[in-house]
């Protein structure tokens, strides 16, 4: 069981990706680097590798220790090496659409590994389908490598921007052909990349956490719109595509992610803080203790504590040891899944008027499960504080979100919500404040998630969001 089972009403993002090039320790570079981003994905892991002349790949369903636990390391060799860490999903995971994916075209060997989605993939599949593709996978991303296959231009590079100007949606990429490493950033910036270098070894990762644990330097972040190629001659940058005003999603700072990262150049860590200061300018309240949801509450209950001046209080222990899977016991017991993974600390809460500090509210199973756990140690008032506003949109932008009926917002107002989670009251961060926090930044994020206000049109309500998975029983895969 992941922690997103334990709490299926939270967002969860789509995957982290990660790029290395001029360094013969490569592979295992690689694989720190996406044990850093594995909060992005738990549900598989690859990583591919190129020696010059052959590009090598391991990939596995499970977390990133899990996959490269023995010899798949060892074998791939050579300076440079992409690798990826895949989402959770709720239903059957195929090791078919574990990334990095590898591929034999005419020019030679390709690998790609995608952090977003393609608005217009299941357009761009049936013409290509209709023109004699074969699809491996049922990935969006298959459908990048089938476009510049198809590509009519000259060099790789050249049919890559060919195949992206025919791509609609969120997409930060690393691709890697035997001897280059091309990252790029759609137009609209939506998903995070950052460019880096360790030595002379030039490094790109979803997250700046991803460098900080090999020791390498923080050069940029990766423009929106931008296509950077590193090869032997060494770095360049690239610009070929129609500019688009800058919309980065919001919800990296929020929730997704590491708060030790730098995103879209602010620090994730102090700018939750931030909102969880201004939460409390707009939604005080008289009370004795405030504890977060952990982990991903706790710099927001920081932040109200701070501004508010109520101590704060670690009220809710969470387990860092769930497995993927469990025995639940043969006798039911109430809240099971939650009390798993959270334990109230009852000297904190009991007697006590508490504030509940969370970085979102989706469908509310989780958060009504809370206050009752938190009722049942003694707790006299609570309070629930959310340092985002209201959740009333899915997205469409590489975050795998549950539809528009399943949201609570769409079909309660506050005090609704309030009643059905059984609080004494219940605060949102409103837009204004949040914009307040993007600072100079205002209007350049993608809010679409709270005001419906979509920079692409998105796929009609009812239509797949995110690729359905396919089955498959085995649980690795060399190639």
């Amino acid at each position: 069981m992941t922690s997103d089972t334990l709490r299926p009403d939270a967002f969860r993002d789509e995957c982290g990706v990660f790029g290395i090039f001029g360094d013969s320790e490569a592979a295992n570079l690689a694989y720190l680097g996406l044990h850093a981003l594995q909060h992005r994905g738990q549900e598989g892991a690859g990583i591919a590798a190129s020696d010059g002349r052959l590009i090598r790949a391991s990939r596995g369903r499970g977390l990133v220790g899990d996959v490269f636990g023995g010899q798949e390391l060892a074998n791939l060799t050579g300076n440079m090496a992409i690798g990826h860490v895949r989402y959770s999903t709720s239903g059957e995971a195929s090791l078919r659409n574990v990334q990095p994916f590898v591929v034999r075209y005419r020019d030679g060997q390709l690998a790609v590994a995608h952090n977003g989605n393609i608005v217009n993939a299941t357009q761009l599949r049936d013409e290509l389908e209709a023109e004699g593709s074969i699809f491996a996978t049922s990935s969006d991303t298959e459908v990048i490598l089938h476009l510049i296959a198809g590509s009519t231009q000259e060099t790789f590079i050249n049919r890559l921007v060919d195949a992206l100007l025919r791509v609609e949606g969120a997409y930060s990429l690393v691709l890697m052909t035997e001897n280059t490493m091309v990252a790029v950033r759609d137009p609209w910036g939506f998903r995070p990349l950052v460019l880096g270098k360790r030595g002379d070894a030039w490094v790109v990762a979803s997250e700046t956490c991803a460098l900080g644990l090999m020791g390498a330097e923080l050069v940029r972040e990766v423009a929106p719109g931008e296509m950077v190629i590193v090869d032997g001659d060494g770095e360049q940058s690239l610009r070929p595509f129609p500019r688009r005003p800058r919309r980065a999603c919001v919800f990296e700072h929020i929730y997704f992610a590491r708060p030790d990262s730098t995103v879209f150049g602010r620090p994730v860590y102090d700018t939750r803080i931030g909102l969880g200061k201004l939460l409390s300018e707009e939604h005080p309240i008289e009370a004795d203790v405030v504890i977060p949801v952990p982990d991903s509450g706790v710099p927001g209950a920081l932040g109200y504590s701070q501004e508010s001046g109520i101590p704060y209080g670690l009220g809710l222990m969470r387990s860092h040891y769930v497995g993927r899977t469990f025995i639940e016991p043969s006798q039911q017991i109430r809240d099971f899944g939650v009390k798993l993974k959270l334990s109230p600390i009852k000297s904190v809460i009991a007697g006590k008027r508490v504030v509940v500090v969370d970085d979102s509210l989706v469908r509310g199973t989780t958060l009504r499960k809370v206050v009752r756990m938190l009722r049942d140690h003694g707790a006299t008032e609570i309070h629930l504080r959310i340092t985002a506003p209201p959740t009333v949109g899915s997205c469409y932008y590489g975050v795998d979100t549950p539809t528009r009926d399943e949201l609570i917002a769409t079909r309660m107002g506050v005090e609704g919500i309030c009643e059905y989670l059984n609080a004494d009251s219940l605060g949102y961060l409103s837009i204004a404040s949040l914009r307040r926090s993007e600072g100079e930044d205002a209007g350049r994020f993608c809010e679409a998630c709270f005001t419906g206000d979509y920079p692409i049109d998105p796929v009609p309500e009812g239509a797949r969001k995110q690729m359905p998975l396919f089955v498959e029983d085995s649980p690795t895969e060399k190639a």
